[in-house]
């Protein structure tokens, strides 16, 4: 994903101003900031939800479009999905949907977080609807997937096995991109982070970089920086 001269406002409000950021396959990248940082803008523009208000946003070096929506997985920060269906019905629909869905690993990780598949989607708690919405997102072998507070309504348990099914199910030809508050949660899964506030671009670095000239973990950088 790659960012030209990227503004985004609404109205007089500027969300975005001049990002100019490059993301590249093979990575996990932490999208990270306060709220009102510009962060789901900034997914949004990427999944071509949001048009830019000046600038360009790219994907695999294609204007993003109805072509890059085919490679392109991405989750949302609230709950989108139809609620009369069961979650049978929701796993046949992104199959006929998207040409790279895998039925097969969507049954399995069902499977693995007890989630019964002919429960209405509607009858579901909040944090089972979060976790059906990211099997969904990550049973596609997308090239880039845009994650955006994928770990916000479950317990911590399952957080550990979101993590791992993020790890084991993107292919290393493709890149992750996870905005989240849970800082600590993630930064072990992170190979770089992007810092963003008040639509600025305020770090892009490897988390190893970070840990060793700066000699602090993300979580504690994050909060010297973002301290109130």
């Amino acid at each position: 994903m790659e960012c030209r001269g990227l503004w985004k406002s609404y109205g007089a409000f500027p969300a975005l101003r001049n990002i100019n950021l490059e993301l590249r396959r093979g990575r996990i990248i932490g999208l990270l900031g306060p709220n009102g940082s510009g962060k789901t803008t900034l997914i949004k523009l990427a999944n071509g939800l949001l048009t830019p208000s000046a600038g360009e946003i790219r994907i695999n070096d294609i204007a993003v479009g109805v072509e890059t929506r085919k490679i392109v997985s991405y989750l949302p920060d609230c709950v989108c999905l139809p609620d009369w269906m069961r979650i049978s019905e929701l796993v046949t629909f992104y199959k006929d949907f998207y040409e790279d869905f895998s039925e097969d690993k969507a049954n399995e990780m069902l499977a693995n977080l007890h989630l019964d598949k002919n429960q209405r989607f509607k009858t579901l708690s909040k944090g089972n609807k979060e976790k059906v919405q990211l099997i969904l997102v990550m049973s596609r072998k997308a090239q880039l997937y845009l994650l955006d507070e994928p770990m916000g309504g479950v317990d911590p348990a399952t957080r550990d096995y979101i993590l791992n099914t993020i790890i084991s199910n993107y292919s290393p030809d493709a890149a992750v991109v996870i905005s989240t508050h849970l800082i600590s949660d993630v930064e072990n899964v992170l190979d770089e982070v992007v810092f963003i506030n008040q639509g600025d671009i305020v770090l892009h670095d490897s988390v190893d970089n970070i840990r060793g000239e700066k000699g602090k973990s993300v979580d504690a950088l994050f909060r010297e920086v973002f301290r109130c």
